[in-house]
Protein backbone atom coordinates (compact mmCIF):
# COMPACT_ATOMS: atom_id res chain seq x y z
CA UNK A 1 0.00 0.00 0.00
CA UNK A 2 1.00 3.35 -0.83
CA UNK A 3 0.18 6.45 0.89
CA UNK A 4 -2.21 7.44 -2.20
CA UNK A 5 -3.61 4.06 -1.38
CA UNK A 6 -4.85 4.72 2.30
CA UNK A 7 -7.84 7.31 1.52
CA UNK A 8 -9.21 5.69 -1.05
CA UNK A 9 -9.73 3.03 0.97
CA UNK A 10 -11.19 4.45 4.00
CA UNK A 11 -13.25 5.95 1.29
CA UNK A 12 -14.67 2.10 0.63
CA UNK A 13 -14.04 1.10 4.57
CA UNK A 14 -16.70 3.77 5.31
CA UNK A 15 -19.18 2.94 3.10
CA UNK A 16 -19.26 6.60 1.01
CA UNK A 17 -17.31 4.26 -2.14
CA UNK A 18 -19.60 1.19 -3.16
CA UNK A 19 -21.80 0.81 -0.08
CA UNK A 20 -23.43 -2.32 0.94
CA UNK A 21 -25.09 -1.68 4.10
CA UNK A 22 -29.33 -1.67 3.57
CA UNK A 23 -30.18 0.75 6.62
CA UNK A 24 -29.61 4.14 8.51
CA UNK A 25 -28.72 2.02 11.48
CA UNK A 26 -26.54 -0.54 9.83
CA UNK A 27 -24.16 2.22 8.85
CA UNK A 28 -24.06 3.70 12.43
CA UNK A 29 -23.53 0.66 13.82
CA UNK A 30 -20.90 -0.31 11.44
CA UNK A 31 -19.30 3.23 11.77
CA UNK A 32 -19.43 2.91 15.45
CA UNK A 33 -19.88 6.23 15.72
CA UNK A 34 -20.83 9.49 13.36
CA UNK A 35 -20.23 12.54 14.41
CA UNK A 36 -23.51 14.24 14.71
CA UNK A 37 -23.51 18.24 16.20
CA UNK A 38 -24.35 19.37 13.05
CA UNK A 39 -27.55 17.74 12.93
CA UNK A 40 -28.83 18.41 9.18
CA UNK A 41 -24.68 17.64 8.18
CA UNK A 42 -25.31 14.50 9.86
CA UNK A 43 -28.33 13.08 8.38
CA UNK A 44 -26.59 13.46 5.21
CA UNK A 45 -23.20 11.63 6.35
CA UNK A 46 -25.70 8.37 7.07
CA UNK A 47 -27.72 8.85 3.88
CA UNK A 48 -25.13 8.96 1.66
CA UNK A 49 -23.55 6.04 3.08
CA UNK A 50 -27.16 3.96 2.35
CA UNK A 51 -28.23 3.88 -1.23
CA UNK A 52 -31.70 5.08 -2.51
CA UNK A 53 -31.87 6.76 1.59
CA UNK A 54 -33.62 10.14 1.83
CA UNK A 55 -33.65 12.55 4.98
CA UNK A 56 -36.44 11.37 6.25
CA UNK A 57 -35.37 7.74 6.15
CA UNK A 58 -32.77 8.71 8.49
CA UNK A 59 -34.87 10.95 10.48
CA UNK A 60 -37.39 7.65 10.63
CA UNK A 61 -34.60 5.67 11.85
CA UNK A 62 -34.25 8.29 14.70
CA UNK A 63 -37.45 8.18 15.68
CA UNK A 64 -37.62 4.29 15.11
CA UNK A 65 -34.56 4.40 17.77
CA UNK A 66 -32.53 2.52 15.56
CA UNK A 67 -29.95 5.56 16.08
CA UNK A 68 -29.60 7.44 19.00
CA UNK A 69 -27.45 10.78 19.41
CA UNK A 70 -25.85 11.65 22.64
CA UNK A 71 -22.48 12.79 23.91
CA UNK A 72 -20.44 9.17 23.66
CA UNK A 73 -17.15 10.74 23.47
CA UNK A 74 -14.84 13.68 22.96
CA UNK A 75 -17.80 15.94 24.38
CA UNK A 76 -19.03 15.78 21.01
CA UNK A 77 -22.26 14.81 19.94
CA UNK A 78 -22.55 11.34 17.88
CA UNK A 79 -25.08 9.04 16.35
CA UNK A 80 -24.62 5.84 18.08
CA UNK A 81 -26.19 2.23 18.01
CA UNK A 82 -28.53 1.45 20.33
CA UNK A 83 -27.18 -1.85 21.58
CA UNK A 84 -23.87 0.20 22.14
CA UNK A 85 -24.66 3.77 23.92
CA UNK A 86 -24.43 2.41 27.07
CA UNK A 87 -20.77 0.75 27.31
CA UNK A 88 -19.87 3.91 24.54
CA UNK A 89 -20.90 5.92 27.52
CA UNK A 90 -19.63 4.30 30.22
CA UNK A 91 -15.80 3.55 28.55
CA UNK A 92 -15.38 7.10 26.98
CA UNK A 93 -16.82 9.70 28.96
CA UNK A 94 -15.03 9.33 32.79
CA UNK A 95 -12.14 11.34 30.83
CA UNK A 96 -14.71 13.98 29.50
CA UNK A 97 -16.18 14.08 32.74
CA UNK A 98 -13.11 14.70 34.42
CA UNK A 99 -11.75 17.32 32.02
CA UNK A 100 -14.80 19.46 32.52
CA UNK A 101 -14.98 19.85 36.48
CA UNK A 102 -13.15 23.25 36.07
CA UNK A 103 -15.64 24.34 33.72
CA UNK A 104 -18.46 23.05 35.92
CA UNK A 105 -16.81 25.14 38.83
CA UNK A 106 -17.04 27.95 37.14
CA UNK A 107 -20.82 27.41 36.02
CA UNK A 108 -21.59 26.34 39.91
CA UNK A 109 -22.12 23.31 39.31
CA UNK A 110 -21.45 21.01 41.73
CA UNK A 111 -22.55 16.88 42.31
CA UNK A 112 -25.59 18.59 44.80
CA UNK A 113 -27.14 20.74 41.96
CA UNK A 114 -26.36 17.59 39.37
CA UNK A 115 -28.15 15.60 41.23
CA UNK A 116 -31.09 17.77 42.02
CA UNK A 117 -31.42 18.75 38.34
CA UNK A 118 -31.80 14.72 37.80
CA UNK A 119 -34.31 14.28 39.33
CA UNK A 120 -36.03 17.48 37.84
CA UNK A 121 -35.50 16.01 34.38
CA UNK A 122 -36.19 12.72 35.07
CA UNK A 123 -39.79 14.15 36.48
CA UNK A 124 -40.42 16.00 33.49
CA UNK A 125 -39.70 13.26 30.91
CA UNK A 126 -41.10 10.55 32.74
CA UNK A 127 -43.93 8.58 30.92
CA UNK A 128 -42.05 8.62 27.55
CA UNK A 129 -42.21 12.43 27.56
CA UNK A 130 -39.51 13.84 24.65
CA UNK A 131 -39.03 17.85 25.91
CA UNK A 132 -37.27 20.42 24.01
CA UNK A 133 -33.90 21.63 25.89
CA UNK A 134 -36.15 25.69 26.14
CA UNK A 135 -38.77 22.89 28.27
CA UNK A 136 -36.05 21.12 30.05
CA UNK A 137 -34.51 24.78 31.05
CA UNK A 138 -38.03 25.65 32.15
CA UNK A 139 -38.96 23.11 34.74
CA UNK A 140 -35.17 23.45 35.44
CA UNK A 141 -35.88 27.20 36.51
CA UNK A 142 -39.01 26.45 37.99
CA UNK A 143 -37.24 24.07 40.64
CA UNK A 144 -35.01 26.91 41.58
CA UNK A 145 -31.65 25.92 39.43
CA UNK A 146 -30.58 28.29 37.23
CA UNK A 147 -30.01 27.14 33.45
CA UNK A 148 -28.73 30.47 32.11
CA UNK A 149 -25.23 31.01 31.54
CA UNK A 150 -24.52 28.52 29.26
CA UNK A 151 -25.30 26.05 33.13
CA UNK A 152 -28.29 24.45 31.32
CA UNK A 153 -26.33 23.21 28.46
CA UNK A 154 -23.87 21.34 30.64
CA UNK A 155 -26.17 20.33 33.13
CA UNK A 156 -27.61 18.75 30.35
CA UNK A 157 -24.35 16.92 29.24
CA UNK A 158 -23.88 15.41 32.37
CA UNK A 159 -26.74 13.99 32.91
CA UNK A 160 -26.84 12.70 29.26
CA UNK A 161 -23.38 10.78 30.51
CA UNK A 162 -24.84 9.38 33.44
CA UNK A 163 -27.15 7.70 30.87
CA UNK A 164 -30.03 9.82 32.19
CA UNK A 165 -30.84 10.70 28.95
CA UNK A 166 -30.20 11.37 25.40
CA UNK A 167 -31.57 12.83 22.54
CA UNK A 168 -35.07 12.09 21.01
CA UNK A 169 -36.46 13.00 17.16
CA UNK A 170 -36.95 16.79 16.54
CA UNK A 171 -40.04 18.36 17.22
CA UNK A 172 -40.41 21.01 14.08
CA UNK A 173 -37.45 22.23 13.80
CA UNK A 174 -36.25 21.66 17.69
CA UNK A 175 -34.15 18.51 18.88
CA UNK A 176 -35.73 16.49 22.10
CA UNK A 177 -34.44 15.14 24.78
CA UNK A 178 -35.98 11.90 26.57
CA UNK A 179 -34.82 9.20 29.15
CA UNK A 180 -32.17 6.60 28.05
CA UNK A 181 -34.09 3.82 29.82
CA UNK A 182 -37.12 4.43 28.50
CA UNK A 183 -36.14 4.91 24.65
CA UNK A 184 -33.33 2.30 24.69
CA UNK A 185 -33.56 -1.05 26.32
CA UNK A 186 -31.16 -2.07 28.46
CA UNK A 187 -28.05 -4.46 27.09
CA UNK A 188 -25.35 -6.29 28.76
CA UNK A 189 -22.47 -4.41 30.14
CA UNK A 190 -19.27 -4.93 28.53
CA UNK A 191 -16.46 -5.74 30.62
CA UNK A 192 -13.95 -2.96 30.31
CA UNK A 193 -10.83 -4.52 28.33
CA UNK A 194 -13.90 -6.24 26.08
CA UNK A 195 -14.92 -2.77 25.13
CA UNK A 196 -11.94 -1.79 24.71
CA UNK A 197 -11.01 -4.51 22.26
CA UNK A 198 -15.03 -4.28 20.43
CA UNK A 199 -14.25 -0.67 20.00
CA UNK A 200 -10.69 -1.07 18.50
CA UNK A 201 -11.88 -3.62 16.15
CA UNK A 202 -15.03 -1.27 14.95
CA UNK A 203 -13.26 1.84 14.68
CA UNK A 204 -10.19 -0.30 12.18
CA UNK A 205 -12.78 -2.13 10.34
CA UNK A 206 -14.72 0.93 9.19
CA UNK A 207 -12.25 3.65 9.63
CA UNK A 208 -9.01 1.30 8.43
CA UNK A 209 -6.18 1.48 7.04
CA UNK A 210 -5.77 4.10 10.39
CA UNK A 211 -2.85 4.37 13.41
CA UNK A 212 -2.87 4.13 16.75
CA UNK A 213 -2.77 8.14 17.40
CA UNK A 214 -6.12 8.13 15.18
CA UNK A 215 -7.65 5.91 17.06
CA UNK A 216 -6.36 7.09 20.38
CA UNK A 217 -7.76 11.03 19.11
CA UNK A 218 -10.89 9.58 17.73
CA UNK A 219 -12.73 7.82 20.85
CA UNK A 220 -10.30 10.06 23.54
CA UNK A 221 -8.89 7.56 24.81
CA UNK A 222 -5.35 7.49 26.80
CA UNK A 223 -2.40 6.51 25.29
CA UNK A 224 -2.53 3.25 27.55
CA UNK A 225 -6.19 1.78 26.79
CA UNK A 226 -5.60 2.66 23.27
CA UNK A 227 -2.99 0.09 22.95
CA UNK A 228 -4.82 -2.44 25.28
CA UNK A 229 -8.18 -2.27 22.62
CA UNK A 230 -5.53 -2.27 19.53
CA UNK A 231 -3.61 -5.00 21.51
CA UNK A 232 -6.85 -7.09 22.35
CA UNK A 233 -8.18 -6.82 18.64
CA UNK A 234 -4.73 -7.20 16.74
CA UNK A 235 -5.53 -11.00 16.29
CA UNK A 236 -8.38 -9.79 13.77
CA UNK A 237 -6.72 -6.87 12.27
CA UNK A 238 -4.05 -6.69 9.56
CA UNK A 239 -1.03 -3.77 9.25
CA UNK A 240 1.02 -2.21 7.06
CA UNK A 241 3.96 0.65 7.09
CA UNK A 242 3.80 3.35 4.86
CA UNK A 243 6.08 6.08 5.69
CA UNK A 244 7.17 4.05 8.75
CA UNK A 245 4.41 4.37 10.44
CA UNK A 246 1.97 1.14 11.27
CA UNK A 247 -1.80 1.38 9.79
CA UNK A 248 -4.34 -1.06 10.84
CA UNK A 249 -7.40 -2.51 9.02
CA UNK A 250 -9.13 -5.35 8.74
CA UNK A 251 -8.79 -6.10 5.07
CA UNK A 252 -7.96 -3.97 2.43
CA UNK A 253 -11.45 -3.54 -0.09
CA UNK A 254 -11.99 -5.57 -3.49
CA UNK A 255 -12.31 -2.75 -5.32
CA UNK A 256 -11.09 1.13 -4.85
CA UNK A 257 -13.26 3.59 -5.98
CA UNK A 258 -14.19 4.94 -9.83
CA UNK A 259 -11.58 7.05 -11.05
CA UNK A 260 -12.94 10.77 -10.43
CA UNK A 261 -15.60 9.59 -8.71
CA UNK A 262 -16.20 12.68 -6.77
CA UNK A 263 -18.03 13.15 -3.13
CA UNK A 264 -19.94 15.77 -1.01
CA UNK A 265 -19.40 15.41 2.34
CA UNK A 266 -20.90 17.14 5.28
CA UNK A 267 -18.91 19.30 7.79
CA UNK A 268 -17.64 17.17 10.38
CA UNK A 269 -17.99 14.02 8.28
CA UNK A 270 -16.06 10.64 9.72
CA UNK A 271 -13.44 10.39 6.53
CA UNK A 272 -11.79 13.51 7.87
CA UNK A 273 -12.85 14.19 11.12
CA UNK A 274 -11.79 10.06 12.24
CA UNK A 275 -8.39 10.64 12.00
CA UNK A 276 -5.65 12.85 14.04
CA UNK A 277 -3.35 13.22 10.78
CA UNK A 278 -5.78 14.02 7.95
CA UNK A 279 -2.97 14.53 5.36
CA UNK A 280 -3.84 10.92 3.63
CA UNK A 281 -6.94 13.26 2.07
CA UNK A 282 -6.32 16.84 2.79
CA UNK A 283 -2.93 18.65 1.55
CA UNK A 284 -2.00 20.88 5.23
CA UNK A 285 -1.72 23.52 2.90
CA UNK A 286 -5.56 23.39 2.28
CA UNK A 287 -6.22 23.13 6.16
CA UNK A 288 -7.50 26.86 6.88
CA UNK A 289 -10.10 26.73 3.75
CA UNK A 290 -11.50 23.28 5.50
CA UNK A 291 -11.32 24.64 9.57
CA UNK A 292 -11.25 28.28 9.34
CA UNK A 293 -9.19 29.85 11.51
CA UNK A 294 -8.71 26.34 13.27
CA UNK A 295 -11.81 27.53 15.14
CA UNK A 296 -13.66 24.04 15.49
CA UNK A 297 -16.02 25.06 12.37
CA UNK A 298 -15.82 22.75 9.47
CA UNK A 299 -16.91 23.35 5.92
CA UNK A 300 -18.97 20.64 3.80
CA UNK A 301 -16.13 19.22 1.40
CA UNK A 302 -15.50 17.75 -1.97
CA UNK A 303 -13.97 14.55 -2.00
CA UNK A 304 -12.41 13.58 -5.72
CA UNK A 305 -9.70 10.75 -5.96
CA UNK A 306 -9.96 10.24 -2.17
CA UNK A 307 -8.19 13.40 -1.86
CA UNK A 308 -10.16 16.91 -0.56
CA UNK A 309 -10.42 19.11 -4.12
CA UNK A 310 -12.43 22.15 -2.46
CA UNK A 311 -15.48 22.81 -0.48
CA UNK A 312 -19.34 23.10 -1.43
CA UNK A 313 -22.49 25.33 0.23
CA UNK A 314 -25.59 25.12 -0.30
CA UNK A 315 -29.15 27.04 0.18
CA UNK A 316 -32.83 26.44 -0.29
CA UNK A 317 -34.76 28.54 -2.04
CA UNK A 318 -37.82 28.36 -3.76
CA UNK A 319 -38.10 24.84 -3.47
CA UNK A 320 -34.69 23.82 -4.94
CA UNK A 321 -31.55 23.61 -3.26
CA UNK A 322 -29.05 25.99 -4.75
CA UNK A 323 -25.17 24.57 -4.49
CA UNK A 324 -22.01 25.84 -5.30
CA UNK A 325 -18.50 24.75 -5.28
CA UNK A 326 -15.42 26.56 -3.92
CA UNK A 327 -12.15 24.60 -5.40
CA UNK A 328 -8.88 24.68 -4.32
CA UNK A 329 -7.95 24.68 -7.73
CA UNK A 330 -9.86 24.72 -11.32
CA UNK A 331 -12.28 21.23 -11.79
CA UNK A 332 -11.74 19.91 -15.08
CA UNK A 333 -14.69 18.81 -17.37
CA UNK A 334 -14.37 15.48 -16.01
CA UNK A 335 -14.75 16.66 -12.66
CA UNK A 336 -17.46 19.38 -12.96
CA UNK A 337 -19.33 16.46 -14.43
CA UNK A 338 -18.78 13.79 -11.68
CA UNK A 339 -19.95 16.82 -9.39
CA UNK A 340 -22.95 17.20 -11.26
CA UNK A 341 -24.16 13.48 -10.62
CA UNK A 342 -22.98 13.76 -7.09
CA UNK A 343 -25.08 17.10 -6.54
CA UNK A 344 -28.14 15.02 -7.97
CA UNK A 345 -27.26 12.48 -5.62
CA UNK A 346 -27.76 15.33 -2.62
CA UNK A 347 -30.75 16.49 -4.03
CA UNK A 348 -32.32 12.96 -4.23
CA UNK A 349 -31.71 13.01 -0.64
CA UNK A 350 -33.38 16.35 0.48
CA UNK A 351 -35.77 15.49 -1.84
CA UNK A 352 -35.33 18.87 -3.99
CA UNK A 353 -34.17 20.11 -7.21
CA UNK A 354 -30.92 20.90 -7.66
CA UNK A 355 -29.39 24.41 -9.14
CA UNK A 356 -25.37 24.83 -9.72
CA UNK A 357 -24.21 27.87 -9.30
Amino acid sequence: MITEDIARCRLVNQQIARPTLATPGDVVAWLGAVQAQDYLGALWAVGLRTPGASEATVEQAIADRTIVRTWPMRGTLHFVAPADVRWMLELLTPRVVQGRQGRLRQLGLDAQIIAASAEVVARALAGGRQLTRAELYAALEQAGIVAGNQRGIHILGQLAHQQLICFGPRAGKQPTFTLLDEWVPRAARLPRDEALATLALRYFTSHGPATLQDFMWWAGLSTADARAGLGAAGALLAHTLVGGQAYYFAHEPAALPDAGQAFLLPPFDEFLLGYRDRSAALDPQFTNLVNPGSNGIFNPIVVIDGRVQGTWRRTFKRGAVAMAFSPFRSFSAAQHGALTTAAAGYGAFVGAPVQLG
